[in-house]
């Protein structure tokens, strides 16, 4: 029998041999440089002044025109009475004036409070009250929520920002006659909104020197849960935060060099594409290629024209590649780098999605980041070595990696399944106002360190790489069996007619809860009885009896959530 001084050793070791897939030069780890994000990302491209960081609608922004556009527009928040420690709402998509506002904001000690504009107009109130956000930054289809709630809230001015303001003339023009018109906008003397070239223009007249105090460690940028269970949460950041994610990336995407591109289409008012795409792209010299939505045909142009070096997407957009009839003789050689995230993606589909790179000529493999906002984004990443099918590969550098029975901190052997628990430097500060709730996800352990509790399970290999296997709260409790959702839609998108499946639990008089499976199938293939009766045959041949769906129904599409993720909760509500 192992003593316990053996057991201990073992699960220290096993961290140890999850850094064995870093490289040599980085496995003591880092030190976060003591920076604002804009102090770090000034410091990082004074080689890069004349080399474009931006793209949209083909009209490109170098490193110099934005950091002058930054300064420009932290004047006009200076003019409008913002200082150090004041929340500033941005609620945009994807367009250069969103990220420009959120440096702008760092530059001047401000907190950036990045919320989705296809919020509804109570969440809206919400982000802004419970921020007490004085400024509202936001584009102008949201007018009509905002319109609504404005005299609700803290807010003392809202800027307004069209997504054609720094479109190339000819794509204004037709970005004006196709849907500008149909946008209900404040009118000029409504006093409580300032449109962008008026805000900025208001700014040129402050001369005061523009100086802060804010530190690596203080609150920098707010974020917010998807909300899929109960109510989203603000989630509190430090500069440190994303600089730190910034310095684990760099790691991990070692080919990429400075004048590479990206296809920015992950929004910045999530972890993944603010702190991944846009912070580490742009202090890495890497050209962001924005996307304010996604469009399939606009997406498959730029893919032909750009030939962009790094894709990052979640799983839909990758399915959707494969099934893409334009990109059918593409030549994708080109790509460095295909990074999902955001969604569980099964071993069959990302199969489908390499064997698709190989057929186009990449020599890559899709690599996998594993995170939660709560950490920033990634914390482990498959690439190298421990990109492995299946996995989410290893702890990033500077992260630690345990894993426990679920909301304890009494670790689980080695290989066996429990709750990830991350410790590292991209973990967040806290949830805003809400000590309760931070209190069970942020816990000291006797090892003195504090750990993010996930509520994901998954285990760690002997090998030292890492598997997520469900969403804790997703798990279905029938008749006193654990039922693994995940489990079950992986089996059934094995079926070679199927793209995509979710499962959720639904009530039943003696069981308490049984498994239903939504289906997706692929273009082209029709709902039939006969196969659905294949599908039941695949999941008996394949699944536990008691894991076995109750009911199966075929869907044409899956709920999703603002955030691009598949709608559980609401699925689970249909059967209430």
């Amino acid at each position: 029998m192992k003593s316990l001084k053996d057991i201990f050793k073992k699960k220290e070791n096993i961290n140890k041999k999850s850094a064995s897939y870093w490289p040599k030069d980085v496995r003591r780890g880092f030190k976060v440089p003591d920076m604002t994000m804009y102090e770090y990302l000034v410091s990082r491209s004074k080689d890069n002044l004349n080399l474009n960081c931006i793209g949209y609608f083909d009209k490109n922004i170098t490193y110099k025109t934005f950091f002058k556009k930054v300064e420009e527009c932290a004047k006009s928040f200076k003019k409008l009475g913002v200082v150090e420690g004041d929340v500033i709402t941005i609620c945009m998509p994807n367009t250069p004036e969103a990220i420009i506002a959120f440096y702008a904001c760092n530059k001047i000690g401000a907190i950036a409070n990045m919320v989705h504009p296809l919020s509804g107009q109570e969440e809206i109130k919400l982000y802004v009250n419970e921020t007490n956000s004085k400024i509202l930054m936001m584009i102008d289809v949201c007018y009509e929520k905002v319109k609504e709630i404005i005299n609700e809230t803290s807010l003392y001015k809202t800027i307004v920002v069209s997504a054609k303001d720094s479109m190339p003339l000819l794509f204004k023009v037709g970005y004006q006659f196709t849907r500008g018109f149909k946008v209900l906008k404040p009118k000029r003397r409504d006093r409580n909104y300032i449109y962008w070239n008026d805000f900025i223009i208001n700014g040129l007249t402050y001369n005061e020197e523009i100086t802060h105090n804010m530190k690596k460690d203080d609150p920098a940028v707010i974020l917010h849960s998807g909300g899929t269970t109960g109510v989203p949460k603000g989630i509190v950041l430090s500069n440190a935060n994303f600089n730190a994610l910034e310095q684990q990336c760099e790691v991990n995407i070692d080919k990429a060099e400075t004048g590479d591109k990206i296809i920015t289409i992950l929004p910045i008012f999530h972890g993944f594409g603010l702190g991944v795409c846009i912070h580490t792209g742009m202090c890495k010299g890497i050209k962001n290629i924005l996307m304010p939505e996604f469009d399939n045909k606009r997406f498959t142009k730029i893919l032909k024209s750009e030939k962009p070096q790094l894709l990052a997407c979640v799983p839909t957009l990758w399915n959707g590649m494969v099934t893409n009839k334009a990109l059918e003789n593409t030549d994708l050689s080109f790509l460095k780098y295909c990074i999902n995230g955001g969604d569980t993606m099964y071993s069959d589909a990302e199969t489908r999605f390499n064997d698709f790179l190989h057929k186009h000529g990449a020599n890559i493999k899709l690599s996998t980041g594993y995170g939660m906002t709560e950490s920033t984004a990634a914390t482990c990443y498959s690439y190298g070595e421990s990109n492995v099918l299946g996995s989410i590969g290893v702890p990033m550098v500077g992260n630690l990696y345990k894993i426990c029975i679920p909301n304890t901190d009494c670790e689980v052997e080695v290989g066996e399944e429990g709750e990830i628990c991350v410790n590292g430097p991209t973990v967040m500060l806290g949830y805003l106002n809400n000590e309760k709730e931070t209190n069970l996800v942020l816990r000291r352990h006797k090892d003195k360190k504090i750990w993010l509790h996930t509520g994901d399970l998954g285990y760690i290999a002997p090998n030292g790489i890492v598997y997520f296997t469900q969403r804790l709260k997703r798990m279905i409790v029938s008749n006193g069996y654990n039922i693994y959702p995940s489990q079950i839609e992986e089996v059934i998108e094995s079926h070679d007619k199927v793209l995509q499946c979710s499962v959720v639990g639904v009530p039943h008089k003696y069981k308490g809860e049984v498994a239903k499976a939504y289906i997706v199938l692929k273009e082209g293939v029709s709902a039939s009885m006969h196969l659905k009766k294949e599908i039941k045959e695949l999941c008996k041949d394949s699944l536990a009896k008691y894991s076995l769906p109750k009911e199966y129904e075929f869907r044409k599409s899956l709920p999703q959530t603002l955030l691009g993720k598949v709608n559980y909760k609401k699925l689970s509500d249909e059967n209430k």
